[in-house]
């Protein structure tokens, strides 16, 4: 029975979902037949009826007419003009990129209609208690956990920005148009709106044209924020703290947060030139901008909230000590009795006023609406805005208040955040200049400005209000709230003179530099409220806005950094030679040590100030005095990649001390916050075999044991990488060398005491370790989840996982369902040392015969070229950095990116299941079949391994694949192709031998759904990419031909929700 109902919720839920394609379907239809015109209209739907009638002759086993209606599309294809070719394909990939939009609303809309959702938090709780975990255990558990998703860089997100606020619009449309109670105008209304965003999209260029910067992918990373984190946080901290209250009798403590976020937007500049020392630090500041600039938002909404008179005795003391400072302050500016100019009064942002003046935007509304109120406004990142300019280095003097507009100082902060320079007023460009660039009397002028216009802003508010004190009844929430604002608002300009590079002599006590300091305050107002009875109105606004400071602090996401470990030793090189010690990346690694330890011990600086190095060396030592100067209360960690030795560690930490004593000797004082955690990154298959080893002789040296112990809490951080290995060795092999090695990572640490966090860099396509976070974090190692877990999220999954607040809730439960299980009931070990054995034997056929084809084969790195797009996807521009390490032309030097978004767009999806086949043929055929089926029902690791190899399978198409070979591969090589394709249909037939299921995704017959209704657009759209690419090898100048090209890699990547 319960199969049945199941069935006919799945049923009643996917008819809404194909309801909401063809309504989106329908307008786009509206919309191209007046772009583009009923006569191309007809052939369009002419190549999507052909499409899908071979689409649904091959489902029904039909393949001679499937390849028949095929090769039939493929000639009308290849018959259409160039200016046909282009508005096809950007007719289909419109078509694919709203279907995915109504899919990501299907899941969003499933979710909210399931009374019992499985994996929440109210689903595992309930399942722990009920498994015989105590309550106490259990809140204890998840007060104590510490996960942190880290947003990256990496260039797989396709779509552009424009076009993604777009596509979020239309998803806020699709929502609204679920409500029951909207009337026949209202719905009208609503048709109209999503016709204007369909046909805004369609007159928008889906092409980016210029590369994006550092800055840029780290913007797009604080929007991210902006649009979703920033409302889904509460929501989500309520569900835990909700959940916990019912099962524990306990709460959530209000400021204990089992998620954090961290970045490498800015800071990761492994293979990155374009990502330099002043990069990064415009990043880490422009964060702290942003995260001011939404407290102060949220603050208004409060102080218009909270206008109670009642208080306790703590928070009326601190009322008062405000008001009598601002009394004094008022006082001390009559007294100066200074005019001001008009010029020197628009030199400053407003005072907050102890009382708001105006209703704040959403005031109005309750805190429950913040994410799902059916909008389509969101508001877009701004830059940070300055109305304070400096003044002119040509003659020191003024500037006149035309110049000193809040909009050219904006232009400027744009500028200098998108290439470094900023203009002045003039219209000539200037670079960046220092702030020691200004003459001490320049400087004075500054001051006296700066101590000029406050007076202004207080005397003008005193016209505005009467003084907060003479009134009787003062409302103190008001009062400390007004206080709060006031100085978040001197703490943003602060933050934007710094990003300007101008003077900034502003007194501590005048803004927010950490964390605890911004809590204090709202933490009094909420004691004030709980005891006085209005513990309802407490944990309204006033619970989120602290639940939203403990999770983001004041930076939204602390900046890692990353760096090559060469690099380093390059570093070191260079000093050694100088200081005559020889040349470090020479000597062995025992001596390294000893003279890393030595150095390590000392007190002295290594690195003399007046070393002149290299510009490469340059900026790494740049890079380490930026991190010196901001600090761990604005960096995370210090990631090494491409580590090898126990040596690299030790290297970074040399380069980390040095600098910070340098900067705390210029500064007088000790660098803020502490050292920066420095973890090694292993991810090649030798780099992961060595890992336990590297662990174990780090925490054998005394000094780096010490140091863990006293700096880091006795932690430990190690990161596996999952792009580089797959790559190296096959997705199978890679699988079990990183299982491998998280287990003698985690034993290593055990042995010497040191808890341990692994930092797992997971890409967003299988062959990348991507997959369902849930799968991924319950097959696991036992012990290598203890409670704490970081993980990348890169690239186009941001935007899928995180793009909407109700995606953004979903993923964040997930995260602390599946780490809180993995730590209370870990996942099973192998039952038997045989399956151990089993697996050794699977990985090392799969490896050889991985190896075998892609290193091996003298012929596969042309025809790698000739049957994808890979050499073309360089012009996507959908990344800052390049797509090679080094310039060569092999496969080894090739980004992990580039190398499965190709395969992707094949439909061949070649690095996910290349090798996997042959491992498991190789072990069935001597007798172990029945054992394969053992392991895959008890050991979740080899499930899920299975699992989303099956799942990858699902989404290769063997026509496709073979379509690209037969127009675009030399004939000479076709036999290749031949030869992988009955590799992969070999792959599947043991994939399904192993799992026990009649055909793929079986055990997900949603996702098989989902697949099958895009094939219709997204068949035709690999026949165009096919066409497109021929012309193109004929005609390699041809921009609009190239465009169309992109178009198609657009439409593809929509079409398999994948790219790299």
């Amino acid at each position: 029975m319960t199969d049945t109902t199941d069935d006919i919720a799945e049923e009643i839920s996917f008819q809404s979902f194909e309801d909401d394609c063809k309504l989106l379907g329908n307008l786009l239809n509206d919309v191209l037949q007046r772009e583009v015109g009923g006569q191309f209209m007809d052939k369009l739907e002419r190549n999507r009826l052909l499409a899908q009638s071979a689409s649904n002759m091959r489902l029904s086993g039909i393949e001679d007419m499937a390849e028949l209606l095929e090769k039939q599309l493929a000639s009308e294809i290849s018959k259409m003009t160039l200016e046909e070719a282009l508005t096809l394909a950007r007719a289909f990939s419109h078509y694919l990129n709203l279907m995915g939009i109504a899919e990501t609303h299907h899941r969003v809309r499933k979710g909210r209609n399931v009374t019992h959702l499985s994996r929440s938090c109210d689903d595992i709780f309930n399942q722990l208690v009920q498994g015989g975990i105590s309550p106490n255990d259990l809140y204890n558990t998840v007060c104590k956990q510490e996960v942190e998703i880290v947003l990256t860089a990496h260039p797989t997100q396709i779509n552009r920005r424009t076009l993604q606020y777009k596509h979020i619009r239309i998803a806020h449309l699709l929502e609204y148009n679920d409500r029951p109670d909207l009337g026949h105008e209202d719905r009208e209304m609503l048709i109209e709106d999503l016709m204007r965003e369909i046909t805004s999209i369609w007159q928008t260029d889906e092409l980016r044209r210029h590369k994006p910067t550092p800055v840029d992918e780290a913007r797009a990373g604080l929007n991210i924020v902006e649009q979703s984190l920033w409302k889904a946080i509460p929501h989500y901290l309520r569900r835990v703290s909700n959940a916990l209250k019912k099962h524990t009798g306990k709460p959530l403590p209000l400021t204990c947060t089992p998620i954090k976020f961290g970045s490498w937007m800015g800071g990761d500049r492994d293979g990155n030139p374009n990502v330099t020392a002043k990069v990064t630090r415009d990043v880490s500041l422009l964060s702290r901008w942003m995260a001011i600039d939404l407290y102060i938002r949220e603050v208004d909404s409060l102080r218009f909230e909270l206008s109670m008179n009642q208080c306790n005795d703590r928070l009326s003391r601190l009322a008062h000590e405000i008001l009598e400072k601002e009394t004094s302050s008022e006082d001390l500016h009559e007294s100066r009795n200074q005019p001001l100019s008009r010029s020197q009064f628009k030199l400053h942002g407003q005072q907050a006023p102890s009382l708001p003046t105006q209703l704040p935007a959403r005031a109005d509304l309750p805190a429950c609406t913040d994410y799902n109120d059916g909008g389509s406004q969101y508001p877009k990142l701004e830059f940070p805005r300055t109305d304070y300019m400096p003044l002119s280095r040509q003659d020191g003097q003024g500037s006149s208040s035309s110049e000193i507009s809040s909009k050219d100082s904006s232009e400027n902060l744009r500028k200098l955040l998108a290439n470094g320079s900023v203009s002045n007023s003039n219209g000539s460009q200037s670079a960046v200049t220092p702030r020691c660039s200004f003459s001490s009397g320049q400087l004075l002028a500054q001051r006296k400005l700066f101590a000029e216009s406050q007076i202004g802003r207080s005397s003008f508010h005193k016209l505005l209000e009467p003084s907060s004190s003479l009134r009787p009844g003062i409302a103190p929430y008001r009062i400390v709230l007004g206080d709060v604002k006031e100085k978040l608002m001197k703490t943003r300009r602060r933050l934007e003179l710094l990003l300007e590079d101008l003077p900034c002599e502003y007194d501590p006590w005048d803004y927010y530099e950490t964390t605890d300091q911004l809590l204090e305050p709202l933490l009094q107002c909420y004691e004030s409220l709980q005891s006085c009875g209005a513990g309802i109105l407490a944990d309204g606004r006033l619970a989120d806005l602290i639940r939203r400071v403990v999770t983001f602090g004041m930076v939204l996401m602390k900046l890692d950094l990353r760096q090559e470990s060469g690099r380093h030793a390059e570093t070191l090189d260079a000093i050694t030679r100088y200081l005559d010690m020889g040349t470090y990346s020479e000597w062995d690694e025992e001596k390294k040590l000893e003279f890393l330890t030595k150095e390590l011990k000392g007190k002295r600086p290594l690195v003399p100030p007046t070393i002149e190095v290299a510009p490469d060396v340059k900026e790494v030592l740049d890079t380490f005095r930026v991190a010196a100067e901001l600090g761990s209360d604005s960096l995370g960690a210090y990631v090494i990649s491409m580590a090898s030795n126990a040596s690299d560690v030790l290297a970074v930490e040399l380069l980390q001390k040095d600098a910070r004593l340098a900067v705390s000797g210029e500064l007088g004082r000790p660098c803020p916050g502490g050292t920066l955690r420095v973890v090694p990154l292993f991810e090649t298959v030798k780099d992961l075999r060595g890992a336990g080893s590297v662990i174990r002789k780090l925490l054998s040296i005394d000094w780096y044991r010490e140091h863990i112990i006293k700096n880091h809490n006795g932690h430990q951080e190690v990161m596996v990488g999952y792009s580089d290995s797959g790559k190296d060795a096959g997705r199978f092999t890679a699988a079990w060398e990183l299982y491998k090695a998280q287990g003698d990572v985690v034993a290593a640490c055990n042995e010497f005491g040191i808890k341990v966090t692994l930092f797992h860099g997971r890409g967003g396509s299988i062959g990348r370790g991507g997959g369902p976070t849930y799968l991924a974090i319950q097959s696991q190692p036992p012990g290598s989840v203890m409670g704490t877990l970081r993980s990348t999220e890169q690239g186009e999954m941001v935007q899928a996982k995180f793009g909407l607040p109700q995606t953004a809730i979903r993923q964040l439960e997930i995260y602390t369902t599946a780490v809180l299980l993995a730590t209370l009931r870990p996942p099973q070990p192998p039952r038997e040392q045989k399956w151990c054995n089993l697996m050794e034997e699977i990985s090392k056929i799969s490896c050889q015969n991985y190896r075998s084809t892609v290193y091996e084969n003298p012929d596969f790195l042309a025809y790698f070229h000739e049957a994808t797009p890979q050499a073309e996807l360089g012009f996507l521009n959908i990344g800052s950095r390049p797509t090679r390490r080094k310039a060569s032309t092999g496969i080894g030097h090739l980004r992990a990116i580039p190398w499965v978004f190709a395969w992707t767009q094949t439909r061949f999806v070649l690095p996910a299941w290349l090798g996997v086949g042959a491992g498991l043929k190789g072990v069935c055929e001597k007798g172990h079949t029945e054992d394969l089926k053992a392991m895959y029902k008890e050991w979740p690791f080899f499930q899920s391994t299975i699992d989303l190899i099956e799942m990858v399978l699902g989404k290769a198409d063997f026509p496709i694949a073979k379509h690209y070979d037969e127009v675009l591969v030399s004939e000479s090589r076709r036999e290749l192709g031949a030869e992988l394709r009955r590799e992969l249909m070999m792959t599947e037939k043991y994939v399904l031998v192993v799992s026990g299921h009649e055909k793929l995704s079986e055990n997900n017959r949603s996702l098989r759904r989902l697949i099958e209704s895009r094939l219709p657009y997204l068949n035709p759209m690999n026949m165009l990419q096919v066409e497109v690419l021929r012309r193109l090898r004929c005609d390699d100048d041809n921009k609009q031909l190239r465009d169309a090209l992109l178009i198609t890699i657009n439409g593809i990547a929509a079409g398999m929700r994948n790219t790299g």
